[in-house]
């Protein structure tokens, strides 16, 4: 199960300076059961978090009817914070991706309440390094034990956390990314905008085959017209070209991304120049020619925002930036994290503290 967290009182009992992405959990875990024919959602449960037992039949196994999100929570000022970043995003994207998979939703309420009472319950596994966080992982599987094509009448809805580090091994530092115009990752009509493990199994053999040649993630094109761009495979993708920050417009087949979302805001009352909307591939190899293109990031919930310094498209590699992260996303990196864990001011009331019992 992974290591354990600093004890009462406060020796560490793993190593917050090396902390990786996704290999250590929390002591305990959130439990709902949902059930077609019996009510609905049963009681939620806090238990120690361990194995699930599940018929080889259940249908998650055989038909991917899955969903799950992804955020963090952080250490804040005072010992008893527990700070969450919109976390109102990810519970409506939770439901609109449970409603395209025909899964029953959740409550938003009964989510928030359920999921601090778990923080709550294992504060002391918060990471208070710079850096770090508590990853949490609600998910929702089917679990009707049945072989045939249909949407289950049970399901299983859980929250697992993790205390992590810097998602890419490169933490901040500038990342390579690959164009592929050889294998796509979603459809206008598809699940592309849903977050279910389908979308992700879908962009593991391009991602490895980035890998060997050196870069860390895949720059997804439209699978239609081959050219228009829409994202990473971890993250929403951005362009600066000509002091204009420009991102591909949502349409069906990217995801809806929580830091996509506050990176537009705050660009937007920053006073630039910001555009969603189609931009092909050829596009920013003009831009990166002709010395307009100024800089490439990604946003996501787990690297924050992520500067992209070089990237290759048919076998040709362009540098971005002389390869140095960009003055906009070292600026939006700096002043989300800071709003994360309240070194800053948070305008917006993105942040809420749910350390404290209600």
């Amino acid at each position: 199960m992974g290591t354990l967290p600093r004890n009462k009182t406060g020796v560490q009992q793993y190593d917050e300076a090396k902390l990786g992405f996704g290999d250590i959990f929390t002591e305990h875990m959130l439990t709902i059961k949902y059930s077609a024919t019996d009510g609905g959602w049963e009681t939620p449960q806090i238990v120690k978090t361990e194995n699930l037992s599940l018929h080889p039949g259940a249908m998650i196994l055989h038909y991917g009817q899955q969903v799950f999100e992804g955020l963090k929570a952080f250490a804040g000022p005072e010992d008893e914070d527990i700070l969450l970043f919109r976390p109102d995003m990810n519970i409506a994207r939770f439901n609109k991706s449970c409603e395209r998979m025909c899964i029953p939703t959740m409550d938003p309420k009964i989510f928030m309440a359920r999921m601090a009472e778990l923080l709550r319950k294992d504060r002391d596994w918060i990471p208070r390094a710079a850096g770090t966080s508590l990853y949490i992982r609600p998910t929702v599987i089917a679990i009707d034990s049945h072989l045939g094509v249909r949407p289950s009448k049970t399901y299983l809805f859980y929250i697992i956390m993790s205390p992590v580090g810097a998602y890419y091994p490169e933490g901040f530092e500038p990342v390579k990314i690959m164009v592929t115009d050889k294998y796509v990752r979603a459809v206008i009509g598809g699940v592309g905008e849903a977050k279910t493990a389908a979308n992700y199994a879908a962009s593991l053999y391009a991602a490895e085959a980035a890998h060997r040649e050196g870069f860390t993630q895949v720059l997804w094109l439209n699978a239609v017209d081959k050219s228009s761009i829409e994202e990473v495979g971890t993250m929403n993708i951005f362009f600066r070209i000509n002091d204009e920050i420009i991102t591909p417009k949502l349409g069906g087949t990217i995801l809806p991304g929580v830091t996509r979302d506050s990176v537009l805001r705050l660009c937007r009352d920053k006073g630039m120049k910001v555009s969603e909307k189609v931009i092909s591939i050829n596009d920013v190899v003009s831009a990166a020619q002709s010395d307009k293109l100024q800089e490439i990031f990604g946003s996501g919930t787990a690297a924050v925002v992520s500067p992209v310094s070089h990237f290759r498209y048919k076998e040709q590699d362009y540098m971005v930036a002389d390869g140095k992260t960009g003055a906009v996303a070292r600026d939006l990196f700096d002043e989300i994290t800071g709003i994360q864990v309240s070194k800053k001011p948070d305008p917006y009331g993105w942040v809420c503290n749910v350390g404290l019992h209600p």
